[in-house]
């Protein structure tokens, strides 16, 4: 199993560096006092150490063991309650929660940092507090004060756990199909009927309660999604004051057999008037689930982020061990019987795209909580408009981009193992089918590729991209003179023009046709993700380039900082003409075919 060790060197020049996280959040007056470089690295050393001597050792045997069901309960692997205690004990759990209710109010980037290092030592256990994130939010943003008091507090002393309950067996992205209902009772609560399916940690033996965000119908309540309310759902029952009373009519009826994340639950739960409490206005339920998905959304790409770096790093420490063949220009270890695998260009190749992948996946990730943290607290009205919009357009690019190359560096991390890869003792299969789930979890691929041509830059005659390139303009000004940027800067102009020149055509082309949008849609967002992390790149390679023109001592990072961008300019970036001309090429022959003469 790969050794996980956490990257706090990029963590912090990510942070420090790119971010100028410090500097920054000075500006936002709830971080200016109580958020300095010194306490970001104590948060992350902590963390550090708690994801590689207690999540990294117990990743593969939950993985073997898996959850087991028991007359409506799940217990979890060996080890999984005991690590979750001392979470709970260290503080994760209320990092980011209102201090009014028990959190500590720190920022949104501090516990993306964190979750990405749960993630990469152990992404099944990890799942667990995960969703309590997304719980805690929602009642946060739409909960009244009694329900607050009421669930709140204890999901954020970490004694409770959330979910959010979607999904029905009939109805998986078409939310608007959902039947699950919800019945006023006399003394004001609902009474909720139905099945959901997938619900992930529905039922464990980790904490005392879990609160179920679920989505139902009201009586008489219009169809499609329009007619969707939202609903506390707790497991046990509990009076004004939180205090645990009898058991809820919900039941985890079976769990599911997955490919991964075998050490995570994901339920059937059968709801069977159970009591649950409307939250936010009726009928209106998915516009407050949306606080719920974003948070969940970006918790995703971290995932695929996480996938990477894992990957990578098993990879890494297998490719300088193992031995095979000479190097094609010379034996480069004359003294070995042969050469280590890692001086072979083939090898190199699936290293570095992991490297790239990881490094840029981890920028894009981070830039996105730093942007939800100035939504959220900016006083700077047009600067929160800015921001907002701006994650419109990149969490959709995220989500995909990221979990996609998350699974491509997984693929790459068994190939570099070669046989030995498909071998379970190594691990490196594990992450591949850990990381699968990543690209269909919150809306798949297809789906988010769909959100961001239709709606973030169709719908909006192209105002949200025009946000990101004029980013990406206003960096090439401002370093035109750099002649060191110049290679970065050219290409990234290019790019550009590109990007808007493709978006004009797919505009044209489907007010004749609407199939054009759905047909061009996933080689649109891959187009972008692949633009986004060219700018990331770019701006990396310039701080890479300043410290080393400072004489900074730590000269082998900054080196390799720009070796890999370089990397991903010439070996990764030509990807997205490949992209552009499936786009160019329209709807034509996706649609041809007859649904009838399709046979196998």
């Amino acid at each position: 199993m790969p050794l996980y060790q956490a990257p706090l060197r990029d963590m912090q020049f990510v942070l420090h560096e790119l971010l100028q996280t410090e500097q920054n959040y000075q500006k936002l007056p709830k971080y200016q006092e109580a958020f300095s470089r010194e306490l970001i690295d104590q948060y992350l050393e902590a963390a550090a150490d708690f994801c590689v001597n207690e999540l990294a050792p117990i990743n593969q045997q939950g993985d073997q063991q898996g959850c087991h069901l028991s007359q409506g309960m799940v217990s979890t692997p060996q080890g999984f309650k005991s690590a979750y205690e001392k979470y709970v004990e260290l503080g994760f759990t209320s990092l980011t929660a209102d201090p009014e209710y028990g959190g500590q109010g720190l920022p949104t980037l501090l516990r993306i940092s964190i979750s990405e290092m749960l993630c990469g030592s152990n992404w099944a256990w990890a799942m667990y507090p995960g969703l309590s994130h997304g719980a805690m939010r929602t009642i946060e943003h739409h909960g009244t004060e009694q329900q607050k008091h009421r669930f709140l507090t204890k999901l954020i002393a970490g004694v409770w756990t959330g979910t959010m309950c979607l999904t029905e067996s009939h109805a998986g992205s078409d939310l608007g199909l959902i039947r699950t209902k919800a019945v006023p009772n006399p003394d004001g609560s609902y009474a909720i009927t139905g099945e959901k399916i997938f619900i992930s940690a529905g039922e464990h033996d980790l904490a005392e309660n879990i609160i179920h965000i679920v989505l139902a119908r009201l009586p008489d309540a219009p169809t499609g999604t329009k007619g969707i309310s939202l609903f506390i759902v707790p497991k046990f029952n509990v009076d004004d004051q939180g205090n645990i009373q009898n058991r809820n009519n919900v039941l985890c009826s079976a769990i599911e057999h997955k490919m991964g994340i075998h050490g995570n639950a994901t339920c059937v739960l059968n709801f069977d008037a159970a009591k649950g409490y409307l939250i936010g206005p009726e009928n209106r339920g998915l516009n407050c689930m949306f606080t719920f998905m974003n948070t969940a959304r970006i918790g995703t790409a971290v995932q695929g982020l996480a996938a990477s770096e894992i990957s990578f790093q098993g990879a890494l420490a297998y490719a300088k061990e193992r031995l095979a063949m000479r190097s094609l220009s010379g034996a480069k270890y004359p003294q070995k019987n042969a050469d280590p695998i890692i001086v072979h260009p083939a090898v190199r190749t699936m290293l570095m795209t992991q490297k790239a992948f990881s490094e840029g996946g981890r920028a894009l990730a981070y830039l996105l909580a730093q942007h939800v943290d100035i939504v959220e607290s900016s006083d700077d009205v047009e600067q929160r408009q800015k921001s907002d919009e701006l994650l419109a357009l990149l969490t959709p690019i995220a989500k995909a981009f990221l979990t996609e190359t998350g699974n491509e560096s997984a693929k790459h991390g068994v190939q570099v193992f070669g046989g030995h890869g498909f071998i379970v003792e190594h691990g490196m299969e594990q992450i591949v089918r850990d990381a699968r789930i990543s690209t269909l979890y919150e809306g798949t691929t297809e789906i988010q590729s769909l959100d961001l041509l239709a709606r973030k830059v169709l719908k909006t005659e192209g105002k949200l991209l025009n946000h990101m390139t004029g980013l990406i303009q206003e960096f090439i000004e401002q370093n035109q003179s750099d002649q060191a940027l110049s290679v970065y800067l050219e290409k990234l102009d290019e790019l550009k023009q590109q990007w808007l020149s493709i978006t004009r055509k797919i505009a044209e082309k489907a007010r004749q046709n609407p199939e054009e949008i759905g047909a061009v849609s996933v080689d649109y967002l891959f187009f972008s993700g692949y633009v986004v992390f060219a700018y990331l790149w770019a701006r990396m390679a310039k701080v890479a380039l300043e410290k080393l023109s400072d004489g900074v001592p730590d000269t082998k990072f900054y080196q390799a900082k720009l070796s890999t961008a370089k990397f991903f300019y010439q070996k990764l970036l030509p990807r997205t003409q490949m992209h552009a001309a499936a786009i160019a090429s329209g709807a034509e022959a996706v649609m041809e075919l007859d649904e009838d003469a399709f046979s196998f």
